[in-house]
């Protein structure tokens, strides 16, 4: 399995709900498109989907979090790239060419000044939940794992400093804290 499968996946569960952004009905998509194949393949799709998780481990695409839902931890930054997946392929790819175009998303504009974080916990689980339910056991502890890459350093700042973040994300700093802003306290 490859990150194609995990794509075709992704936009199959996407095509069989119809104009949803709701990453919890995506990942319950998939999770039952998946289970629908051997363990075996599911067990080949986890690194796959994991892959996703470390391309977009990015600082340039985690200050972009950072506004949009007024944070992000760790957790929150995988949640968030979780979300991004269950968006679909041209979204992603589009956030990784350059992640001020979140700023351009109807899901993004939406949460902007609600305190909603835009987070897809579920995507990270779909493999481990589709063993499961053709097993009735989790992943196997051999399972391959996918290390992350390292932070571009040229993005190591304080993500709160207003004006760095509306010099490097102009139009997600406009839509989250206003035309002029000392500090960034992100969308909610």
């Amino acid at each position: 399995m490859d990150t194609e499968d995990v794509w075709r996946l992704v936009e199959q569960a996407r095509a069989e709900l119809p104009g949803t952004t709701d990453p919890d009905a995506v990942a319950e998509r998939m999770r039952g498109l998946l289970a629908q194949r051997s363990p075996a393949e599911i067990i080949a799709f986890a690194p796959s989907l994991r892959s996703l998780f470390a391309t977009s481990y990015r600082a340039d695409l985690w200050a972009a979090a950072y506004l949009i839902n007024g944070g992000a931890s760790d957790d929150g930054f995988e949640y968030f790239r979780g979300w991004l997946i269950a968006q679909g392929r041209r979204v992603f790819e589009q956030a990784l060419a350059d992640p001020d175009s979140l700023a351009e998303l109807p899901a993004v504009r939406e949460v902007a000044g609600q305190g909603e974080d835009l987070d897809g916990e579920g995507i990270m689980q779909v493999a481990w939940d589709a063993h499961w339910a053709v097993t009735g056991e989790g992943l196997p502890p051999d399972v391959p794992t996918v290390g992350y890459p390292d932070l571009d350093p040229a993005w190591n700042f304080d993500f709160d400093d207003g004006a760095e973040m509306r010099r490097r994300l102009p139009r997600l700093t406009a839509l989250c804290l206003g035309p002029e802003v000392s500090s960034a306290a992100g969308c909610p």
